[in-house]
């Protein structure tokens, strides 16, 4: 049975821009939920970071959610505060997936590689802000 693409069935699931769209949709369907749910505050169904949990300290992701509530909410300095280096890396990130969805939509699957000195440059770069976040 045909699709309405006029291809074999589930041929829509293979498309290039299948994966990209859906990543964007869950993350449109979490930002309308984080909108309206402050993670300041508690009682609310947001996940707690795993690391923290385990070792008392904070990840370099952690603060991550408040910041995008804050940024949502036009609190830039807030933001700043709860992660600067999410913070820095959030344009980087938004023009990665927007490449990714554009070249989705494109008919073109490029997916993201790192090099060998990308792959060790990120890792530096996580390890070096949990231990200051963790030291000051």
């Amino acid at each position: 049975m045909a699709d309405l693409a006029g291809g074999e069935r589930g041929s829509l699931l293979r498309h290039p821009a299948a994966a990209p769209l859906a990543v964007l949709a869950a993350g449109a369907v979490g930002s309308a939920y984080l909108y309206v749910t402050d993670p300041h505050e508690g009682g609310h169904l947001l996940p707690q970071c795993p690391f923290r949990f385990v070792t008392g300290l904070l990840c370099p992701a952690c603060g991550g959610t408040r910041m995008t509530y804050d940024l949502m909410h036009g609190h830039f300095a807030q933001a700043w505060l709860d992660n600067r280096a999410l913070l820095l890396a959030s344009p980087w990130a938004l023009a990665l997936l927007g490449r990714w969805i554009w070249d989705g939509l494109h008919g073109r699957r490029r997916p993201l590689r790192l090099g060998r000195t990308a792959q060790a440059v990120v890792l530096g770069l996580a390890v070096t802000w949990t231990v200051v976040r963790n030291v000051y």
